[in-house]
Protein backbone atom coordinates (compact mmCIF):
# COMPACT_ATOMS: atom_id res chain seq x y z
CA UNK A 1 0.00 0.00 0.00
CA UNK A 2 3.13 2.30 0.17
CA UNK A 3 2.40 5.17 -2.09
CA UNK A 4 5.83 7.29 -3.69
CA UNK A 5 5.80 10.56 -4.84
CA UNK A 6 8.64 12.90 -5.87
CA UNK A 7 9.94 13.92 -2.04
CA UNK A 8 8.74 11.53 0.15
CA UNK A 9 6.69 7.67 -0.11
CA UNK A 10 3.99 7.18 2.32
CA UNK A 11 4.11 3.99 4.03
CA UNK A 12 0.49 4.21 5.36
CA UNK A 13 -2.38 6.85 4.75
CA UNK A 14 -4.35 7.72 7.51
CA UNK A 15 -7.19 4.94 7.28
CA UNK A 16 -8.12 1.88 9.07
CA UNK A 17 -6.61 -1.31 8.78
CA UNK A 18 -3.48 -0.45 6.32
CA UNK A 19 0.02 -1.86 5.65
CA UNK A 20 2.56 -0.94 3.48
CA UNK A 21 6.52 -1.48 3.49
CA UNK A 22 9.71 -0.53 1.33
CA UNK A 23 12.37 -2.55 0.83
CA UNK A 24 15.91 -2.45 -0.67
CA UNK A 25 15.86 -5.31 -3.44
CA UNK A 26 19.47 -5.83 -3.60
CA UNK A 27 21.22 -7.41 -0.43
CA UNK A 28 23.58 -5.86 1.46
CA UNK A 29 27.02 -7.79 2.25
CA UNK A 30 28.81 -5.51 4.41
CA UNK A 31 29.32 -6.27 7.74
CA UNK A 32 29.17 -2.91 9.60
CA UNK A 33 26.47 -0.52 8.48
CA UNK A 34 24.53 2.80 9.69
CA UNK A 35 21.20 4.10 8.42
CA UNK A 36 19.77 7.32 8.64
CA UNK A 37 16.43 8.04 8.47
CA UNK A 38 14.38 10.58 8.06
CA UNK A 39 10.45 10.50 8.70
CA UNK A 40 6.65 12.18 9.78
CA UNK A 41 4.19 10.25 11.84
CA UNK A 42 1.22 12.65 11.67
CA UNK A 43 -2.10 12.08 12.80
CA UNK A 44 -5.51 14.17 13.55
CA UNK A 45 -6.05 12.87 17.29
CA UNK A 46 -4.11 13.25 20.56
CA UNK A 47 -3.53 9.34 19.86
CA UNK A 48 -2.22 7.40 16.66
CA UNK A 49 -1.89 3.89 15.72
CA UNK A 50 -0.11 1.65 15.04
CA UNK A 51 3.27 2.70 14.35
CA UNK A 52 6.30 2.26 11.91
CA UNK A 53 9.62 -0.26 11.82
CA UNK A 54 13.30 0.50 10.22
CA UNK A 55 14.49 -3.38 9.45
CA UNK A 56 17.74 -5.22 8.68
CA UNK A 57 16.22 -8.82 7.83
CA UNK A 58 18.27 -11.48 6.36
CA UNK A 59 15.31 -11.98 4.06
CA UNK A 60 12.54 -9.56 2.71
CA UNK A 61 9.35 -9.25 5.26
CA UNK A 62 7.17 -7.86 2.32
CA UNK A 63 3.82 -7.99 4.31
CA UNK A 64 2.66 -9.30 7.83
CA UNK A 65 1.40 -8.91 10.81
CA UNK A 66 4.69 -6.84 12.94
CA UNK A 67 3.74 -3.24 11.71
CA UNK A 68 3.17 -4.38 8.45
CA UNK A 69 6.04 -6.79 7.78
CA UNK A 70 6.28 -10.28 8.10
CA UNK A 71 6.74 -11.97 11.37
CA UNK A 72 9.41 -14.45 12.67
CA UNK A 73 12.22 -12.28 10.82
CA UNK A 74 15.95 -13.03 11.19
CA UNK A 75 17.59 -9.74 12.01
CA UNK A 76 16.41 -6.51 13.96
CA UNK A 77 13.62 -4.18 13.62
CA UNK A 78 13.26 -0.99 15.15
CA UNK A 79 9.75 -0.16 16.29
CA UNK A 80 8.29 3.29 16.86
CA UNK A 81 5.15 2.11 18.68
CA UNK A 82 2.61 4.35 18.83
CA UNK A 83 -0.23 2.83 20.29
CA UNK A 84 -0.36 1.70 24.30
CA UNK A 85 -1.40 -1.84 23.63
CA UNK A 86 -0.80 -3.30 27.66
CA UNK A 87 -2.14 -0.22 28.97
CA UNK A 88 1.32 1.10 31.14
CA UNK A 89 1.06 4.31 29.25
CA UNK A 90 4.88 4.49 28.08
CA UNK A 91 3.88 5.11 24.05
CA UNK A 92 4.46 6.45 21.88
CA UNK A 93 7.92 4.68 22.32
CA UNK A 94 11.28 3.28 20.80
CA UNK A 95 11.19 -0.62 21.13
CA UNK A 96 14.41 -2.70 20.06
CA UNK A 97 13.65 -6.01 18.98
CA UNK A 98 15.81 -8.97 17.45
CA UNK A 99 14.87 -12.11 16.53
CA UNK A 100 16.40 -15.46 15.10
CA UNK A 101 13.55 -16.12 13.08
CA UNK A 102 11.45 -18.60 15.40
CA UNK A 103 9.91 -15.18 17.52
CA UNK A 104 6.66 -14.34 17.01
CA UNK A 105 6.17 -10.53 18.54
CA UNK A 106 4.32 -10.15 21.70
CA UNK A 107 2.17 -7.67 20.42
CA UNK A 108 -0.35 -7.23 23.66
CA UNK A 109 2.52 -5.97 25.62
CA UNK A 110 4.17 -3.68 22.82
CA UNK A 111 7.36 -5.75 22.67
CA UNK A 112 8.38 -5.22 26.19
CA UNK A 113 8.71 -9.16 27.37
CA UNK A 114 11.50 -9.45 23.98
CA UNK A 115 13.10 -5.70 23.91
CA UNK A 116 17.03 -5.92 23.71
CA UNK A 117 16.46 -2.17 24.74
CA UNK A 118 13.93 0.87 24.55
CA UNK A 119 13.20 4.55 25.28
CA UNK A 120 10.14 6.81 25.32
CA UNK A 121 9.66 8.93 22.66
CA UNK A 122 6.64 11.08 20.91
CA UNK A 123 7.66 11.16 17.62
CA UNK A 124 4.00 12.10 16.29
CA UNK A 125 2.97 15.78 15.17
CA UNK A 126 6.72 17.50 15.26
CA UNK A 127 7.23 20.60 13.73
CA UNK A 128 10.16 19.02 11.78
CA UNK A 129 10.71 15.47 10.50
CA UNK A 130 12.15 13.11 12.87
CA UNK A 131 15.03 11.59 12.45
CA UNK A 132 16.68 8.08 13.28
CA UNK A 133 20.34 6.80 13.86
CA UNK A 134 21.62 3.47 13.58
CA UNK A 135 24.39 2.46 13.80
CA UNK A 136 25.99 -1.62 13.67
CA UNK A 137 29.34 -1.54 14.67
CA UNK A 138 32.11 -4.38 16.09
CA UNK A 139 28.37 -6.14 17.69
CA UNK A 140 27.07 -3.41 19.17
CA UNK A 141 23.61 -1.59 18.01
CA UNK A 142 23.46 2.38 18.54
CA UNK A 143 20.19 4.13 17.64
CA UNK A 144 19.90 7.57 18.00
CA UNK A 145 16.57 10.26 18.20
CA UNK A 146 16.48 13.44 16.52
CA UNK A 147 12.71 14.06 18.38
CA UNK A 148 12.23 17.00 15.57
CA UNK A 149 11.69 19.96 17.86
CA UNK A 150 14.21 21.76 15.97
CA UNK A 151 15.90 22.36 12.35
CA UNK A 152 18.96 21.15 13.62
CA UNK A 153 19.42 17.50 11.73
CA UNK A 154 22.43 17.03 14.10
CA UNK A 155 20.58 17.22 17.27
CA UNK A 156 20.76 13.36 18.22
CA UNK A 157 20.42 12.24 21.49
CA UNK A 158 21.06 8.58 22.97
CA UNK A 159 17.61 6.07 22.63
CA UNK A 160 19.44 2.69 23.12
CA UNK A 161 22.32 0.84 22.77
CA UNK A 162 22.62 -3.19 22.24
CA UNK A 163 25.85 -4.65 23.03
CA UNK A 164 26.95 -8.26 21.75
CA UNK A 165 24.46 -8.73 18.78
CA UNK A 166 24.85 -10.81 16.39
CA UNK A 167 23.58 -10.10 12.75
CA UNK A 168 23.38 -11.37 9.26
CA UNK A 169 26.44 -10.67 7.59
CA UNK A 170 24.11 -10.06 4.30
CA UNK A 171 20.09 -8.69 4.59
CA UNK A 172 17.77 -6.53 3.42
CA UNK A 173 16.84 -2.91 4.50
CA UNK A 174 13.54 -1.79 4.81
CA UNK A 175 10.40 0.08 6.76
CA UNK A 176 6.84 -0.59 7.30
CA UNK A 177 3.78 0.86 8.88
CA UNK A 178 0.71 -0.01 9.69
CA UNK A 179 -2.21 1.65 11.33
CA UNK A 180 -5.35 -0.02 13.10
CA UNK A 181 -8.38 1.37 14.63
CA UNK A 182 -6.84 4.84 15.26
CA UNK A 183 -4.54 5.79 11.82
CA UNK A 184 -2.00 7.70 11.21
CA UNK A 185 -0.01 8.92 7.83
CA UNK A 186 3.43 7.32 8.26
CA UNK A 187 5.96 9.20 5.29
CA UNK A 188 9.62 8.36 4.65
CA UNK A 189 11.32 11.74 3.49
CA UNK A 190 14.68 9.49 3.14
CA UNK A 191 16.96 6.83 3.99
CA UNK A 192 20.68 6.69 3.49
CA UNK A 193 22.57 3.57 3.87
CA UNK A 194 26.89 3.86 4.82
CA UNK A 195 29.20 1.00 5.10
CA UNK A 196 31.00 0.90 8.54
CA UNK A 197 35.17 -0.12 7.79
CA UNK A 198 37.55 -0.10 11.31
CA UNK A 199 40.25 2.03 10.97
CA UNK A 200 42.90 1.30 8.35
CA UNK A 201 41.16 -1.37 6.88
CA UNK A 202 40.55 -0.79 3.13
CA UNK A 203 36.73 -1.00 1.94
CA UNK A 204 37.05 -4.15 -0.34
CA UNK A 205 35.92 -3.77 -4.10
CA UNK A 206 32.35 -5.10 -5.31
CA UNK A 207 32.32 -8.40 -6.91
CA UNK A 208 30.55 -7.10 -10.09
CA UNK A 209 29.09 -3.69 -11.32
CA UNK A 210 25.00 -3.63 -12.02
CA UNK A 211 24.73 -5.28 -15.13
CA UNK A 212 24.11 -3.72 -18.54
CA UNK A 213 20.80 -5.06 -18.47
CA UNK A 214 19.76 -3.08 -15.56
CA UNK A 215 21.77 -0.17 -16.29
CA UNK A 216 19.82 0.12 -19.78
CA UNK A 217 16.24 -0.26 -17.69
CA UNK A 218 17.25 2.66 -15.41
CA UNK A 219 18.58 4.76 -17.60
CA UNK A 220 15.14 4.09 -19.77
CA UNK A 221 13.02 4.40 -16.81
CA UNK A 222 14.78 7.61 -16.13
CA UNK A 223 14.39 9.26 -19.73
CA UNK A 224 10.20 8.02 -19.81
CA UNK A 225 10.00 10.26 -16.50
CA UNK A 226 12.35 13.21 -17.67
CA UNK A 227 9.59 13.06 -20.68
CA UNK A 228 6.37 13.27 -18.68
CA UNK A 229 7.69 15.57 -16.38
CA UNK A 230 8.53 18.22 -19.44
CA UNK A 231 5.24 17.52 -20.93
CA UNK A 232 3.42 18.68 -17.65
CA UNK A 233 5.15 21.79 -17.68
CA UNK A 234 4.01 22.61 -21.11
CA UNK A 235 -0.12 21.48 -19.87
CA UNK A 236 0.36 23.85 -16.87
CA UNK A 237 1.93 26.33 -18.51
CA UNK A 238 -0.77 26.28 -21.14
CA UNK A 239 -3.64 26.36 -18.86
CA UNK A 240 -2.03 29.10 -16.69
CA UNK A 241 -0.49 31.44 -19.36
CA UNK A 242 -0.58 34.31 -16.69
CA UNK A 243 1.81 32.66 -14.38
CA UNK A 244 5.29 34.00 -15.96
CA UNK A 245 8.55 33.25 -14.28
CA UNK A 246 11.72 35.32 -14.74
CA UNK A 247 13.64 34.88 -17.68
CA UNK A 248 16.00 31.53 -18.13
CA UNK A 249 13.93 30.21 -14.64
CA UNK A 250 11.45 27.21 -14.68
CA UNK A 251 7.67 29.91 -14.44
CA UNK A 252 5.90 26.32 -13.60
CA UNK A 253 4.10 26.83 -10.37
CA UNK A 254 5.20 23.87 -8.87
CA UNK A 255 8.82 25.26 -8.47
CA UNK A 256 7.73 28.53 -6.76
CA UNK A 257 9.23 29.30 -3.53
CA UNK A 258 7.15 27.91 -0.77
CA UNK A 259 7.12 31.59 0.87
CA UNK A 260 4.75 32.43 -1.87
CA UNK A 261 1.94 30.69 -0.86
CA UNK A 262 2.38 31.54 2.90
CA UNK A 263 -0.50 32.73 4.75
CA UNK A 264 -0.26 35.01 7.64
CA UNK A 265 -1.70 32.31 10.01
CA UNK A 266 1.19 29.70 8.50
CA UNK A 267 4.00 32.09 9.07
CA UNK A 268 2.32 33.05 12.63
CA UNK A 269 2.44 29.46 13.67
CA UNK A 270 6.08 29.15 11.71
CA UNK A 271 6.87 32.38 14.35
CA UNK A 272 5.98 30.12 17.30
CA UNK A 273 7.95 26.77 16.02
CA UNK A 274 10.85 29.13 16.19
CA UNK A 275 10.37 30.68 19.50
CA UNK A 276 9.65 27.20 20.69
CA UNK A 277 13.23 26.01 19.42
CA UNK A 278 15.02 28.91 20.64
CA UNK A 279 13.28 27.82 24.15
CA UNK A 280 14.06 24.30 23.97
CA UNK A 281 17.46 24.91 23.52
CA UNK A 282 17.62 27.48 26.50
CA UNK A 283 16.41 24.83 28.43
CA UNK A 284 18.59 22.33 27.14
CA UNK A 285 21.49 24.57 28.68
CA UNK A 286 20.30 25.43 31.51
CA UNK A 287 19.68 21.78 32.44
CA UNK A 288 23.27 21.91 32.13
CA UNK A 289 24.27 24.33 33.97
CA UNK A 290 22.10 22.95 36.75
CA UNK A 291 23.60 19.58 36.74
CA UNK A 292 27.42 21.49 36.97
CA UNK A 293 25.94 23.50 40.20
CA UNK A 294 24.25 20.13 41.79
CA UNK A 295 27.50 17.72 41.00
CA UNK A 296 29.48 20.81 43.04
CA UNK A 297 27.53 21.20 45.67
CA UNK A 298 27.21 17.43 46.49
CA UNK A 299 31.10 17.29 45.97
CA UNK A 300 31.20 19.84 48.67
CA UNK A 301 28.77 18.14 51.30
CA UNK A 302 30.68 14.81 50.89
CA UNK A 303 33.91 16.22 51.34
CA UNK A 304 32.34 18.81 54.38
CA UNK A 305 30.96 15.68 55.54
CA UNK A 306 33.65 13.63 55.62
CA UNK A 307 35.66 15.94 57.52
CA UNK A 308 33.05 16.21 60.37
CA UNK A 309 33.63 12.21 60.43
CA UNK A 310 37.37 12.64 60.97
CA UNK A 311 36.49 15.03 63.36
CA UNK A 312 33.99 12.80 65.57
CA UNK A 313 36.25 12.38 68.57
CA UNK A 314 36.77 16.25 68.73
CA UNK A 315 39.42 18.41 69.69
CA UNK A 316 40.36 19.73 73.28
CA UNK A 317 39.80 23.58 73.57
CA UNK A 318 37.15 26.19 72.33
CA UNK A 319 38.90 26.14 68.76
CA UNK A 320 37.96 22.80 67.80
CA UNK A 321 34.41 23.15 69.12
CA UNK A 322 33.87 26.09 67.20
CA UNK A 323 35.57 24.41 63.68
CA UNK A 324 32.88 22.03 63.60
CA UNK A 325 29.59 24.36 64.44
CA UNK A 326 31.31 26.31 61.23
CA UNK A 327 31.28 22.89 59.40
CA UNK A 328 28.10 22.03 60.09
CA UNK A 329 26.81 25.75 59.03
CA UNK A 330 28.38 24.89 55.95
CA UNK A 331 26.66 21.72 55.48
CA UNK A 332 23.19 23.02 56.05
CA UNK A 333 24.11 25.93 53.81
CA UNK A 334 25.00 23.53 51.11
CA UNK A 335 21.75 20.94 51.22
CA UNK A 336 19.85 24.32 50.88
CA UNK A 337 21.57 25.24 47.80
CA UNK A 338 20.85 21.73 46.66
CA UNK A 339 17.38 21.63 47.35
CA UNK A 340 16.98 24.91 45.90
CA UNK A 341 18.55 23.38 42.64
CA UNK A 342 16.17 20.99 42.92
CA UNK A 343 13.40 23.38 42.96
CA UNK A 344 14.12 25.00 39.78
CA UNK A 345 14.79 21.88 38.04
CA UNK A 346 10.78 21.39 38.84
CA UNK A 347 10.65 24.54 37.50
CA UNK A 348 12.23 23.95 34.52
CA UNK A 349 10.25 20.84 34.00
CA UNK A 350 6.98 22.42 34.39
CA UNK A 351 8.28 24.83 31.44
CA UNK A 352 9.09 21.74 29.31
CA UNK A 353 5.81 20.41 29.89
CA UNK A 354 4.18 23.80 29.10
CA UNK A 355 6.19 23.91 25.48
CA UNK A 356 4.70 19.98 25.00
CA UNK A 357 1.11 21.09 25.31
CA UNK A 358 2.18 24.66 23.03
CA UNK A 359 2.90 21.60 20.35
CA UNK A 360 -0.81 21.05 19.45
CA UNK A 361 -1.70 24.80 18.30
CA UNK A 362 -4.81 23.37 16.44
CA UNK A 363 -6.13 22.57 19.23
CA UNK A 364 -6.59 26.40 20.07
CA UNK A 365 -6.20 29.70 18.36
CA UNK A 366 -3.47 31.53 17.03
CA UNK A 367 -3.89 34.27 19.65
CA UNK A 368 -4.51 31.79 22.90
CA UNK A 369 -1.42 30.02 22.05
CA UNK A 370 0.71 33.29 21.19
CA UNK A 371 -0.48 33.79 25.13
CA UNK A 372 0.46 30.73 26.30
CA UNK A 373 4.34 31.14 23.82
CA UNK A 374 4.57 34.35 26.28
CA UNK A 375 3.98 32.80 29.57
CA UNK A 376 6.28 29.98 29.03
CA UNK A 377 9.18 32.65 28.05
CA UNK A 378 8.27 34.93 31.33
CA UNK A 379 8.82 31.82 33.51
CA UNK A 380 12.13 30.58 31.84
CA UNK A 381 13.38 34.16 32.59
CA UNK A 382 12.74 33.51 36.19
CA UNK A 383 14.02 30.23 36.02
CA UNK A 384 17.09 31.28 34.51
CA UNK A 385 17.08 34.65 37.05
CA UNK A 386 17.17 31.85 39.99
CA UNK A 387 20.20 30.44 38.52
CA UNK A 388 22.48 33.32 38.16
CA UNK A 389 21.55 34.23 41.73
CA UNK A 390 22.36 30.41 43.08
CA UNK A 391 26.11 30.87 40.65
CA UNK A 392 26.30 33.98 42.32
CA UNK A 393 25.41 32.44 45.95
CA UNK A 394 28.39 29.73 45.21
CA UNK A 395 31.16 31.62 44.01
Amino acid sequence: DAIPSADQIRITTSLKSQKGSVWTKNKSIFEYWEVEVTFRVTGRGRIGADGLAIWFTEEQGLEGPVFGAADKWNGVGIFFDSFDNDGKKNNPGVVVVGNNGKLLYDHQNDGSTQALASCQRDFRNKPYPVRAKITYYQKTLTVLINNGFTPDKDDYELCAKVEDMVLPSQGYFGISAATGGLADDHDVLSFLTFQLTEPGKEVPTPDAEIPQKDKEKYQEEFEHFQQELDKKKEEFQKEHPDVQGQPGKTTCAFFLPADDFESVSDRELRQIFEGQNRIHLEIKQLNRQLDMILDEQRRYVSAVTDEIAKRGGGFPGQQGQVSQQEIETVVKTQEEVIRQVNEIRNSVADTLRSISGAQHPGSAGVYETTQHFNDIKEHLHLVKRDIEHLAQRNM
